[in-house]
């Protein structure tokens, strides 16, 4: 019991060694205490508040074909490790550690030599005391979590002004919009009722999206095709699918590194802003105007 627990506490690279299976020895490529001043929690206290992160990370690495020779070329290299966390990091606000060690995990196996990998990530400000997580993955066949391909059909990303979200020909404009060779990623307006009012902007912010995420359920109690989602993974398997979806835009805005510019009071300029990180092949806007997109009248038949 005493040798479990002090590998249980141990570095992750004396855990590697002591889980070693004895047939296969490998390499190892360690970073250790690798600290990092992050945005990260699940508690609202923790939001707006930045807190050190320690990481720890071993990569267990198979045997070359050929001679490195000396080459640096020829071996993961150190940056590496750090370049998994510093694009881990930089990809979205994350409220779990557990989140972060997979992304981070799923980058590093992705390296073609990358057999295993330990990676222990702790918080250092929560206390007097280090609270953290650890996990081990192991590559099994193919590369995990393969990157989508930079072919696959981008979204017409749409948004619906108040007057066509009531409008009787709704289910017509989807019926069209369905049969377009592109997934569809709909957006709404802010509800023509006045939001209530705040005396602090980020409880402001909070209520202005709520309001946009109200007008999404209006759209998806009027035709069931519109299935209301709110994050990122949600959205990009839609978009894999080819389905029709109504974004609620809290989540996404809220966890943005790299946020919008303009704030949900701008529906249009969300909107245009979300069809960036998606690199959407077409913005079009239903009876309102939408940044760098096309205005189609309700007038007239839509012709996309």
């Amino acid at each position: 019991m005493t040798s479990e627990l002090t590998q249980a506490f141990a570095h992750p690279e004396d855990r590697a060694a002591a889980t070693q299976d004895g047939t296969t020895p490998r390499d190892r490529i360690s970073l250790r205490d690798y600290v990092r001043e992050v945005e990260i929690g699940a508690f609202q206290e923790e939001r707006g508040v930045m807190q050190r992160l320690r990481f720890n990370v071993v990569v267990e690495v198979g045997h070359a074909a050929a001679p490195l020779a000396d080459d640096v070329d020829r071996i993961l290299s150190y940056d590496t490790i750090t370049e998994a966390v510093e694009a881990s990091l930089s990809e979205v606000r994350l409220s779990l550690l557990e989140t972060l060690a997979e992304m981070i995990a799923d980058r590093l196996l992705a390296e073609p030599r990358a057999r295993r990998v330990f990676i222990r990530i702790e918080k250092l400000d929560r206390g007097p005391f280090a609270l953290g997580v650890e996990i081990e993955r192991t590559r099994v066949g193919t590369l995990p979590n393969e990157p989508v391909s930079d072919d696959f059909a981008r979204p017409v990303v749409v948004l619906l002004s108040n007057a066509a979200l009531v409008d009787d020909r709704l289910p017509t404009w989807l019926d069209q919009l369905e049969a377009l060779e592109m997934p569809v990623v709909l957006s709404v307006e802010r509800p023509d009722t006045e939001a209530p009012v705040a005396r602090a902007p980020m409880p402001q912010r909070r209520i202005d999206l709520l309001a946009l995420e109200q007008n999404a359920w209006v759209l998806a109690a009027r035709d069931r095709r519109c299935i209301v989602v709110n994050s990122r993974t949600e959205i990009v398997h839609a978009i894999h699918q080819g389905r029709i979806v109504v974004w609620a835009p809290s989540k996404i805005v809220l966890d943005a590194i790299d946020g919008p510019e303009v704030g949900p009071r701008d529906p249009a300029g969300l909107a245009s802003w979300f069809a960036g990180t998606l690199h959407a092949g077409r913005i079009l806007g239903l009876g309102v105007d939408v940044p760098g997109g096309t205005m189609l009248s309700l007038a007239d038949t839509l012709q996309v």
